[in-house]
């Protein structure tokens, strides 16, 4: 960016990709690191905390940006791939000032941060914060009542307190645009108390989506931290299979509060699956697979798969049952895949498309068995049936990675080489 240029909000750069001279995507911007000064001086703007395609997150030193502009970060072309580790003098802009409250040192009246301008010093490649977007009164960025004004670093305190109760509101609003697997990275990296106070922000469906994504640390930790309440909702959001593994990972008395606490139609689904022996099929599955009876058509079959809350590995086939039609379900007949639904008219019955070759799993199905039967049949979900004959669930590819991957694989960087050093 050339001296002199206008400044920039950061929420307009959170996530945005950032490429080498070359045009090729380095990864994607997730906050930005800063450093109070003494004096009453404008923090400065260190660099960039950058995620890079193994989703580890590095810095970006700012002496090696050349460009911000048109949605984009271009730097040059060497950058340091260690990861990220924040030290004691400096300041996340998204994760710890944002949704700060502070006050104006004019009037003493309490302000929320609801976004921050950096801009670059002119003649020269540092850059600093020098205003802020705020609202007056306690509310975040999704409380309509309060003027908003932007003002100098200057005319705020506050800025060296720790905070207790800081929001989130702000915080989450940048999150909209990311996926689940994107926001759960970025609560891994805040601290504890941030990341309490970011999932007490987010709704029920999307902190469920959100959990199902973190490592089993963090689930605990958050699920901990809800109102009980709270905590038995989000567990009616999740999916059954990966509520039962995050129950099962908490002391018998608390499971027990929660699972009173949840619907008791999702309770026994929850239950059932942790009936189950964790490396089996029947410990995998999930209790919701598309389910239709042989009286549907294509055209019914087609508008279940078309619902956008279904993973892939579940809109990828159908499963023909008689009723009832929840699991465990009456006799199991076959499974219609995706591909032959496409193919045929929409008034066909499902029940004259049924693939009945492949025999089902049963419950206690071992998971190296489960593994041989989807990579052998090119499967992306396979359904598990009891003694009886009854589906009582599906078992789906990413549930068996997720089990065959390392346990801290979603902490495990991919990079070989730590690169230059970052210069801070």
């Amino acid at each position: 960016m050339a001296a002199g240029a206008p400044r920039i909000f950061v929420s307009h750069l959170s996530g945005v990709p950032v490429f080498d001279p070359n045009g090729d995507q380095v990864g994607r911007v997730r906050d930005f690191v800063a450093m109070l000064r003494v004096g009453g001086k404008p923090p400065r703007l260190l660099g960039m905390v950058v995620e890079v395609v193994s989703r580890r997150r590095i810095f970006l030193p700012m002496i090696r940006v050349t460009g911000v502009e048109s949605g984009q970060v271009i730097t040059t072309g060497v950058v340091n791939m260690r990861r990220f580790e924040q030290r004691p003098t400096e300041r996340l802009v998204l994760g710890e000032i944002l949704d700060r409250r502070v006050r104006l040192v004019e009037t003493d009246e309490e302000v929320t941060v609801l976004d921050v301008a950096i801009q670059q010093l002119p003649a020269r490649r540092d850059w600093e914060i020098d205003k802020f977007f705020v609202r007056k009164g306690r509310g975040g960025a999704l409380r309509r009542k309060g003027e908003t004004l932007t003002v100098e670093w200057s005319a705020v305190s506050g800025f060296s307190l720790e905070e207790d109760g800081q929001g989130a509101e702000s915080l989450v609003a940048t999150f909209e645009r990311l996926r689940p697997t994107d926001v759960a990275n970025a609560l891994h990296h805040l601290s504890p108390k941030r990341r309490a106070e970011v999932a007490a922000a987010l709704d029920d469906d999307r902190l469920a989506d959100v959990l199902e994504e973190l490592p089993e640390d963090d689930q605990v930790e958050i699920i901990g931290k809800l109102k009980e309440d709270r905590a038995a909702d989000v567990l009616e959001a999740m999916d059954p299979d990966d509520a039962a593994d995050l129950l099962s990972e908490l002391p018998e008395a608390d499971k027990e509060r929660l699972l009173a606490l949840m619907r008791p139609d999702d309770a026994a689904d929850v239950r059932r699956l942790m009936s189950y022996e964790e490396r089996t099929a029947g410990g995998l599955m999930t209790t919701e697979p598309i389910i239709l009876r042989p009286d549907a058509t294509v055209a019914d079959a087609l508008a279940r798969v078309r619902q956008q809350d279904l993973s892939p590995a579940l809109a990828a086939q159908v499963y023909v049952c008689r009723s009832p039609d929840e699991t465990p379900t009456g006799k199991y007949l076959g499974t219609v895949h995706f591909q032959r639904l496409l193919r045929d008219p929409p008034f066909t019955l499902v029940s004259s498309l049924v693939d009945s070759d492949l025999v089902p799993l049963t419950p206690d199905t071992p998971l190296p068995a489960v593994t041989s039967y989807l990579a052998a049949y090119n499967m992306v979900s396979v359904p598990v049936v009891d003694e009886s004959g009854s589906l009582l669930g599906a078992v789906t590819v990413d549930d068996v990675l997720d089990h065959l991957l390392p346990e801290d694989w979603r902490e495990t960087d991919f990079q070989g080489e730590e690169g230059i050093a970052d210069g801070r």
